[in-house]
């Protein structure tokens, strides 16, 4: 893949997983998460928990921390582990677009500090390409007119974007 073609952020990949809408909304300058305080509470473990590591933040990407030595390894820290999926998945573009820079590394650290427990996030050719369909996948999406429908999701009563969506 081409690197101009990695101008998604982290953020847009995980929302791929977990709403369309919310990516489509998102991704056009609509933000609700300044109003939630679930988004608050993981921005100050964030910013807490690790906060003598050093992150990395460009144009597309917004990384926690980094630990360097024989290659990089990405960590992410998440408020809680129930969108896992679209956590792991986020990490595992992190670990894509730094190789795509050319840089080594294959795995990441999932950090879920309130529940004490870390997942390990290892990038296969597999995922690679399932990151290239995400990545077309987004694509799709934002090139809409229009938002995609709204969607019952589980955890949609917890979503910054809910009043806007349900209200």
């Amino acid at each position: 893949m081409n690197l101009k073609e990695l101008k998604f952020k982290g953020t847009q990949v995980a929302y791929a997983v977990i709403c369309l809408r919310k990516l489509w909304l998102f991704s056009r300058g609509v933000s609700f998460e300044h109003t939630s305080d679930r988004v608050l509470l993981g921005k100050v473990i964030d910013e807490n928990t690790f906060k003598e590591e050093e992150g990395i933040t460009d144009e597309s990407v917004s990384i926690a921390f980094l630990k360097a030595g024989d290659e990089v390894i990405v960590h992410e820290v998440k408020l809680t582990s129930s969108l896992e999926e679209a956590h792991i998945l986020q990490v595992k573009y992190y670990i894509y677009y730094l190789k795509q820079k050319g840089i080594k590394t294959r795995k990441g650290i999932l950090h879920y500090p309130r529940a004490k427990r870390i997942k390990e996030v290892h990038l296969t050719e597999e995922d690679e390409k399932l990151i290239e369909n995400t990545l077309e996948k987004i694509e799709k999406v934002l090139s809409s007119a229009t938002p995609p429908r709204v969607e019952k999701k589980p955890y949609r009563k917890s979503c910054a974007y809910y009043m806007f969506c349900y209200g």
